[in-house]
This record gives structure tokens, C-alpha cells and sequence, in this order.
């Protein structure tokens, strides 16, 4: 239900969290499948519950098959009208949009903090992203030129001129997780629609509510209805449904690498193209010569933020043995001042899971590494959705948390380490390959520490957790294929064609 208040001199609605007399026989709230806003077409519902308070907040339709082949076969024919839409407009389009959301901006913050569990500062936070996101990849599709090979650069050459142009790839999925909603919508949709394609989105069971208020904007903003649309939906039926469909030219999935794994498996059979934004165990490597202000200031950062739900969180602390200690009390002493509680009072530093189930896997894996020898320094409890931050120490480098095994929550495992060699090694040794980082004085050393690991971004004097707009964000090894963002969207969510004049001069 909502409840009404006056911003900027407008009386505006704000969704609180209260249980109502929802209607069974269809979603509450409707997706927008073709050029209408309904239900899914065999009445299936999805609940979205408040995870601070496990109160019902909505209901969303929970899509069938049926459903996405007509999203997908609308989105193929308003594609080819989007794509006449010249560069200016689409990007005058967008610009209303980032307006839009600026009027809006408490009422959504305050709807992604009830659906999703974080601080309301961190909503605001994000909500303020759409700004910075959106005008980054306008300005950068606006200045994406064509390059031209000169004649004569190859022998036999020398009376033709050769250029290219990109196009747009046609309709594209963008799987969305229920970390980063908001942040997320930004690095794929207005990129998406820039280059001409258009973009179904497949928000997350679990908070699918602030980006359903995100595609009505943009339908406001002038996006047509069908070049934009949202279903929500089991992953298994509606993600791999997409996944599947021929009429879907690019999948752009951030997840876990399981649900990577499956959804290229699924694209491979027609040959989809794949931007696959997956897991981490991102790991954190303190020298003996380490700022350990700094290191503290940056786990709490790097490694708390979101609850510890971040992909590129710091998830792996390898600290030299001379200041582990250090590193332990100081931390365990800055943990004890957080307060942990509801995520809409302004002094909350720390929300709930995404949901209890999720709670409950954070407390099973710490249970895992306490039987294999792990010490809770502090934390390590449960309350419904909320898990405490949690210190372990006596972590070694054949635990499964030093190798595979991503812990998406607040904890943070201490390994000790001696020697350099042996750090290097250790964060090496896992499958996941997103992102690192290394605390040191002396940056040159760092920087050769920075540049021999195994990742698609290492931070030196930072957390692992970065991410702006601007640069490519991209995993190797299992943590994904692709990179996004404002350097390099653009080209994966497009085709290059090259024009030649032959004989020409």
C-alpha cells in the first residue's frame, strides 16, 4: 500500500510495507509484456516480502513461456522502428528519464530499501547513480565514431578506402540480480537503448519492484512501450526462456556462475551472444608494510557494504602474519560500533539478507568452516534475515573459503600468510577471477603484486569492491565473459560492419 507526502512541492506516493488484501486472482502490480501492462497469462503470482520485516509488500505476475514469446516477438518489430530513432532523440529520451528519476528520487529510494533489505542511505546512494550512469553512456554513444582504413596502408590497396559503422544487435535480455538493481538497470538498459536494440528486463523474484517503476519512467520519458519491457519470472522458465528464444540476440546476465553457465549453454543453441557478469571471491592481500587505517576504513567498505551481498566484494583477507592480530582487533573493534537493524532509520549501517534463505546459507557456511577449524572471532549468529557481521581467523588455504566456496554476506575470513609467493598463490588458486586488490606503502610493489593476479580488476590501496561507470568490469576465468561499462558496452551490445569503396579513387 502507499502512504502520500509533499517533495519538491508535489504530493507523491511512497510504498510502505504493510500487509493488504491483495487480489489472487492476478499480480498486484503487472508487468509490461508487449504494449500492455498485465498479468502473466495463467494468473501465477510472485510475493515480494520485506525482508527487515517478512510483511508482504506486492504481488508480481510470475510469467509463462507463452508470455516471453510475446514480449520477444513485439520486441523484434518495434526494434526496427527504435532503431531509425536518430542518435540525439534516443538520447534527449534518456536524458527525461534521469530526470524523471531525480523527481522521484526519495520515493524510490525508499521502495528499493523496503524490497531489498539495504540501509536507506544506500538506497539514496544508488537511486543517485542513475545520473551519473545514464549520462555516461549517452555522452559516449553520442562520440562513438566509425574507424577508417586509409588507402595504400596494404599493398594492392591503394584506390580503396575502407570504414565501419556499427548497428544495433537487435532485441537483448538483461538479467537482473537483486544486489544492485538500480546500478544494474544502468549499466545494460540505457546502453541497450542508445545503440538502437531494444531490451526486455528480467529483474529478480525478490525486488523486481523498483525497476518495474524504472521501465514506467522511461515509457514516460518516451521510450515506446514494446522497445521496452519487463517480465518477472522464475529464472529457470523466464531467464532461460530468453535465453532460448531465436528472437533474442544477446543475453546480458549478471548472476551467480551456475546461472551463467546454464544461460550460455541455452544461448549456444542459436548461437546468442553473451555478456556473463558472474561470481567472485575476491581476494584482499595486506603486506607487513601496509596503512592498517586504511585497510580497516576499506573492509568496512569493501567488504560490509550491502550486507557483504556484492559480487566484487573483498571476500578473502590474506594478511602478512606480522599484523594479522593487528588487523583482527582493530577490526573486531569497529564491528562492535555498527548498528545492525531497520534499513529505514538514517543511522543503519547494516540491513538484512536479501531474504532468510539466504541468511540461513551464510550460517551454514560459517558452521562449515568452524568444523574444519575456522575461530568466530565475533558474530557468526542469525536473527530471521539478518546475519551479524562476523570475523574468522584461523582460516587456512585449503579451506574451501580460500578456494570456491563465495560467501555473499558480511563475513570476513582472516588467512595468514608469510611470504608474498604464498599470498600470490593463494588468491590465485580459485576458479573465480573478478576482481582483487593489495595494501602496500610502497606502490611499486604492490603494482607487480596487482599485475600477477589472476582477475579482470585489482585495486591497489582499496577494497576489491570498485566499480565506476567508466571503466570495463568483466571477470576471467569463472566469473564471466564480457566487460561492461561505458569503455566498452556499447561495442558488445552492437554489430560492426565494414563499408568498402572499392576502386573508388
Amino acid at each position: 500500500m502507499t502512504e502520500k507526502y509533499v517533495e519538491n512541492n508535489k504530493e507523491i506516493e511512497v510504498m510502505v510495507c504493510k500487509n493488504t488484501n491483495l487480489n489472487k486472482e492476478g499480480a498486484t502490480v503487472k508487468n509490461l509484456i508487449g504494449y500492455e501492462w498485465k498479468d502473466a497469462s495463467n494468473g501465477a503470482v510472485i510475493e515480494v516480502v520485506n525482508p527487515a520485516t517478512q510483511e508482504l509488500i506486492d504481488t508480481v505476475p510470475n510469467v509463462t513461456d507463452e508470455d516471453v514469446d510475446t514480449a520477444v516477438k513485439v520486441a523484434v518489430e518495434e526494434q526496427k522502428k527504435w532503431e531509425k530513432v536518430s542518435i540525439y532523440d534516443r538520447a534527449d529520451i534518456l536524458y527525461k528519464f534521469v530526470d524523471l528519476v531525480e523527481e522521484n528520487k526519495e520515493r524510490l529510494a525508499v521502495l528499493l530499501s523496503n524490497e531489498t533489505g539495504k540501509p536507506i542511505k544506500e538506497a539514496r546512494g544508488e537511486i543517485a547513480n542513475v545520473r551519473i550512469g545514464t549520462r555516461g553512456f549517452i555522452e559516449k554513444a553520442k562520440h562513438l565514431y566509425g574507424k577508417s582504413i586509409p588507402e595504400g596502408s596494404e599493398a594492392g590497396q591503394e584506390k580503396t578506402i575502407q570504414f565501419t559503422k556499427r548497428y544495433p544487435i537487435g532485441v537483448i535480455a538483461a538479467i537482473i540480480p537483486f544486489n544492485f538493481p538500480s546500478d544494474l538497470f544502468c549499466q545494460k538498459v540505457p546502453p541497450a537503448l542508445m545503440m538502437g536494440n531494444s531490451i526486455i528486463v528480467k529483474p529478480s523474484n525478490y525486488n523486481p519492484l523498483t525497476l518495474i517503476e524504472y521501465v514506467k519512467l522511461m515509457i514516460e520519458a518516451g521510450v515506446p512501450a514494446g522497445c521496452i519491457q519487463i517480465l518477472t519470472g522464475d529464472g529457470p522458465t523466464a531467464g532461460q526462456a530468453l535465453a532460448r528464444h531465436p528472437g533474442v540476440h544477446l543475453v546480458s546476465l549478471t548472476g551467480g556462475t551456475a546461472a551463467g553457465i546454464q544461460t550460455m549453454g541455452t544461448a549456444s543453441k542459436n548461437l546468442t551472444h553473451v555478456m556473463l557478469e558472474l561470481g567472485g571471491n575476491d581476494a584482499f592481500i595486506f603486506l607487513e608494510d601496509g596503512d592498517m587505517d586504511l585497510a580497516v576504513k576499506e573492509t568496512i567498505w569493501g567488504r560490509l557494504y550491502n550486507g557483504g551481498q556484492v559480487c566484487c566484494a573483498s571476500k578473502r583477507f590474506l594478511i602478512h602474519n606480522s599484523r594479522k592480530q593487528e588487523f583482527i582487533d582493530r577490526m573486531k573493534e569497529v564491528i562492535s560500533n555498527l548498528k545492525v537493524g531497520d534499513p529505514m532509520k538514517e543511522d543503519t549501517d547494516m540491513g538484512p539478507m536479501i531474504n532468510i534463505n539466504a541468511a540461513k546459507r551464510i550460517e551454514e557456511q560459517v558452521n562449515q568452516m568452524v568444523s574444519e577449524g575456522a575461530t568466530v572471532v565475533c558474530g557468526g549468529k542469525r536473527e530471521d534475515a539478518y546475519y551479524y557481521p562476523t570475523i574468522l581467523d584461523n582460516v587456512t588455504k585449503d579451506m574451501e573459503a580460500s578456494k570456491d566456496m563465495e560467501i555473499f554476506g558480511p563475513v570476513i575470513s582472516v588467512i595468514g600468510f608469510d611470504d608474498v609467493e604464498e599470498a600470490i598463490e593463494i588468491a590465485n588458486q580459485s576458479s573465480y577471477g573478478l576482481c582483487g586488490c593489495v595494501i602496500s606503502k610502497d606502490v611499486s610493489r604492490a603494482m607487480k603484486i596487482a599485475d600477477r593476479l589472476e582477475c579482470g580488476g585489482a585495486v591497489v590501496n582499496g577494497a576489491s569492491f570498485y566499480r565506476s561507470f567508466e571503466m570495463p568490469f568483466g571477470g576471467w576465468k569463472h566469473s564471466g565473459i564480457g566487460n561492461e561499462g561505458v569503455m566498452t558496452t556499447l561495442e558488445e551490445m552492437s554489430r560492426l560492419k565494414t563499408i568498402v569503396l572499392k576502386n573508388i579513387l
